[in-house]
């Protein structure tokens, strides 16, 4: 690869002797077609303006709306960097602010500065997800004022499209009323290989499920399928939608021993099982269904071959016969693709080195990196902000400006058919403080999480057969006395108890500070020591088990120990006892099987689905609890 001179960040600045654009250009008349519109904004672009576009990074909101200075965390620079100095108009928004009024009001802000600019381009703002009840940075963002609902292994635990559906659709319209006009999700990904992290924003490890559920995910955040024609809109892509940006193309999951490419130790991607293709499927249909943007994983196939040729071994991003080759070209696929973040630059993120993505390139200068990027097909570099590189390699004559037009081009075309440049620029703060998180959309998560708990055993009679009943004494863990006591009496021992409810998490390894420790990665088993206080607790009362399960968990010690056992996908205390008690119907079946032990999961391949030897339960299995009346 051609070496080129090394530019400094903002050395090439806002363009020197760019002419200033008339009010009546063409591409801010709204009433011009867009692709007129979109022909005449990228004429008048300069390179270091349009290399911008090629960018989106993470940035903060800060205190009360206002905009935040550099993140002291992850070291992002200000909203007036990245837009007036390095030219971005797509911006990656972190954490929640404590209302929707604060987050629209920020919103409108940003695009104040956008529109200072010469050209007046507008920032796309993108999410990742945010409507999760449980609140891990890696697997989703806090709620904050959203209306909180199961994790995507919960919608799957559900099954049902068309709720799906209805779910994103709320999403849709939350997202719209604060200005967040991409989304970084669906994930549908399979999770095939039990101990991979990344499990949680997934809708498990069977392909046609996965395959129904994106596809119904994606037409409710774009607002192109039935449930925005029943309220009125023409099912198209457009002014009312959320530009769905699925991952992680060509399908995460497949990881060698279970470990993510996030780091180097987990950059292999591996296919024993040759089910590739497989993991495939819900991209083909999400790609039909109109998603508008996708993004390919870290992932380093290892020994992958498709259509008779051997892929490179370099992580996705970079890997020209998979984007270029595979998605544009086989698949058809003309949309935006955005990198994955962070595959260019080292960076410290909470205090500890975390170097780029770079799987099987690591060799390569960032400016060689970038290159690499754009020849294999990718428009947009995530997590990323130097556009200076770009700007050296069109210099250099490494790579065209013509290159660059075809990437920009799509970018802009986005941001017109969303209506960024016209009636969407900015947003209603009012507007926002009364349709996000209301009331209504509350309760309808609240009852999702309900209804995504999975009752893997039940016993047939006793203090605790399902659903429980009102006013015994219990024992709780992990539930406050407060909520317990709206169900029953608060036990302050197992002894004192009718019955006990003990909530615990999946297991995971700790694998240190920083970072990686949201990773809840490694073994399945419970340590021997909570083991045994768990079943002391089932020795000494009749006791239901909940099972947060981000990821598959071996409860093998418990079942026939403990009186019953669920599972749940994020739920608040009020929505597990909901659905313990009755008061809403569980009616969860498992995403994925539940291993027997970890030499099952040892054994098994890591892109075959149900392949762990005689599971404790396979996917699909739930007992279900009959709602019932809260009366009496």
């Amino acid at each position: 690869m051609t070496a080129v001179a090394v530019g400094r960040a903002g050395e090439h600045g806002p363009s020197e002797g760019a002419a200033p654009v008339p009010d009546d250009a063409p591409y801010k008349d709204a009433s011009r077609p867009v692709e007129e519109r979109v022909d005449d904004l990228l004429a008048r672009m300069t390179v270091e303006e349009k290399a911008g576009q090629l960018f989106q990074d993470m940035v903060t909101v800060g205190e009360g709306g206002t905009l935040a200075e550099r993140d002291a965390v992850f070291g992002t620079p200000s909203v007036h960097e990245y837009v007036v100095e390095r030219h971005m108009t797509h911006l990656n928004v972190l954490g929640a602010p404590g209302t929707a009024a604060e987050l629209a009001a920020w919103h409108n802000r940003v695009q104040e500065v956008a529109a200072s600019t010469r050209l007046g381009i507008p920032v796309t703002v993108a999410s990742d997800p945010r409507h999760a009840f449980s609140d891990n940075p890696l697997a989703a963002l806090a709620a904050g004022p959203f209306s909180q609902w199961p994790e995507t292994l919960g919608l799957a635990a559900i099954g049902d499209p068309g709720f799906v559906e209805r779910f994103a659709d709320t999403v849709r319209r939350e997202y719209v009323a604060t200005g967040l006009r991409t989304a970084l999700h669906p994930q549908v990904d399979l999770a095939t290989e039990p101990r991979w992290a990344r499990a949680s924003g997934t809708f498990g490890e069977d392909a046609a499920l996965a395959t129904a559920l994106g596809v119904a995910y994606v037409h409710g955040l774009q607002g192109t399928g039935a449930v925005a024609r029943g309220a009125g809109l023409d099912g198209a892509f457009g002014t009312a939608s959320v530009s769905a940006m699925t991952k992680h193309f060509p399908g995460g999951g497949p990881q060698l021993d279970g470990e993510d490419p996030h780091f180097a130790y987990g950059r292999e991607q591996v296919y024993p099982g040759g089910r590739f293709e497989e993991h495939l499927e819900p991209f083909r249909a999400v790609i039909a269904a109109g998603t508008r943007q996708l993004m390919p994983y870290y992932g380093m196939p290892v020994g992958l071959e498709v259509g008779g040729q051997a892929v490179p071994e370099v992580g996705f991003g970079f890997n020209r016969p998979i984007v270029t080759g595979l998605l544009r070209e086989t698949l058809g696929y003309e949309g935006v693709v955005c990198t994955d973040w962070g595959l260019v630059s080292d960076a410290e993120i909470m205090g500890r080195p975390f170097p780029a993505r770079a799987w099987g390139v690591e060799h390569l200068t960032r400016h060689e990196r970038v290159a690499a990027i754009l020849d294999a097909g990718c428009d947009q570099l995530g997590g990323e902000a130097c556009p200076e590189l770009v700007v050296d390699l069109v210099r250099a004559g490494t790579v065209t400006e013509e290159r660059l037009d075809v990437s920009v081009r799509r970018l802009l075309r986005e941001k017109l058919l969303l209506g960024l440049f016209d009636e969407n620029r900015y947003v209603d703060v009012e507007a926002a403080a009364r349709l996000v998180g209301s009331p209504e959309a509350r309760a309808a998560g609240r009852a999702a999480q309900s209804a995504s708990v999975t009752v893997l055993t039940s016993p047939p009679d006793g203090a605790a057969r399902l659903p429980l009943a009102r006013g015994l004494r219990v024992y709780a863990e992990g539930l406050p006395d407060d909520v317990v006591a709206a169900y029953g009496e608060p036990a302050t021992s197992p002894a004192d108890a009718d019955v006990a409810v003990l909530r615990l998490a999946a297991p995971w390894e700790d694998r240190g500070p920083g970072f990686e420790q949201l990773f809840h990665a490694g073994s399945l088993e419970f340590p021997a020591g909570e083991v045994e206080r768990v079943l002391a607790v089932c020795d000494a009362v009749p006791t239901v088990l909940a099972v947060y399960l981000d990821r598959p968990a071996v409860l093998t010690p418990f079942v026939g120990r403990a009186a019953a056992v669920v599972a749940e996908y994020g739920a608040s205390g009020e929505a597990l006892l909901d659905a313990l008690t009755g008061v809403e119907p569980a009616r969860g079946r498992l995403p994925f099987d539940l291993p027997s032990s970890m030499a099952a999961v040892v054994a098994s391949r890591p892109d075959v689905a149900h392949d762990t030897a005689d599971p404790l339960f396979r996917a699909g299995h739930g007992l279900g609890v009959e709602g019932r009346s809260t009366e009496g």
